[in-house]
């Protein structure tokens, strides 16, 4: 008697890059602090979503001091317990940033071919100071990863919010969010969240949602819970 062996169909990765800037200038209004929060808050959420039709993957780049560092490396959002807080410090190597994350979009043993489309987040509260440039290029024309959906968030005045908007493509979000204090800073991962959760819950994970960030809403956040 022949047996029948029966592949077990297993959800495709939805990866989600965040890019996050730990300069120095991060510890005013402790913005560092408030980042740190809402990142618990977003790996908590997605770590709770099914992964019937996508498996949310999840990674943290930092950079601040003289270079860029993979805080957390691409992990299903479900096997994350906790993460290190982002210490803040030095300057703001945003291009060591974008070289990590095309290395990483670029690795099909990390990231097959059969993963749907990455999502990227950039947030920053300064001006890059290496040659982000270039690496920008690389990034947005890669094969790979101009397929992303590349969102930002500018914290304060001080943000480069002309860079940052060439980073914003229209696949998802058509402008770059200004947060002024920690409560504008969660609502944007919430803005994260719900769309990634969309997108995995989704039968066509591939087709992006659009983000009005003027309709997110504004819920009273308790802080303390972090």
């Amino acid at each position: 008697m022949v047996m029948q062996q029966f592949a077990v169909a297993t959800a495709r990765p939805l990866p989600v890059i965040i890019l996050a800037d730990v300069s120095g200038s991060m510890t005013q209004d402790d913005n560092i602090g408030a980042l740190n929060a809402a990142l618990k808050d977003l790996l908590s959420t997605l770590s709770k979503e099914s992964r019937l039709n996508a498996e949310i993957q999840v990674s943290i780049i930092t950079f601040g001091g003289v270079k860029a560092e993979v805080h957390v490396p691409l992990t299903p959002a479900w096997q994350i317990n906790q993460t290190n807080d982002l210490v803040a410090s030095g300057g703001t190597p945003m291009g060591g940033a974008f070289e990590l994350a095309l290395d990483l979009i670029e690795n099909k043993e990390i990231i097959p071919s059969r993963a749907y489309k990455p999502t990227i987040v950039l947030i920053s509260d300064g001006v890059p100071t290496d040659n982000w440039e270039s690496s920008f290029n690389k990034l947005k024309n890669s094969d790979r990863a101009q397929k992303a959906s590349r969102m930002a968030m500018a914290i304060g005045a001080g943000a480069d919010k002309n860079m940052l908007k060439a980073f914003v493509n229209d696949l998802e979000a058509s402008e770059v969010f200004e947060a002024h204090n920690a409560k504008e800073i969660h609502r944007f991962f919430r803005a994260v969240s719900m769309s990634v959760s969309s997108r995995s819950q989704s039968n066509t994970p591939n087709q992006l949602p659009t983000v009005d960030f003027s309709k997110l809403p504004d819920d009273e956040l308790d802080l303390s819970d972090f």
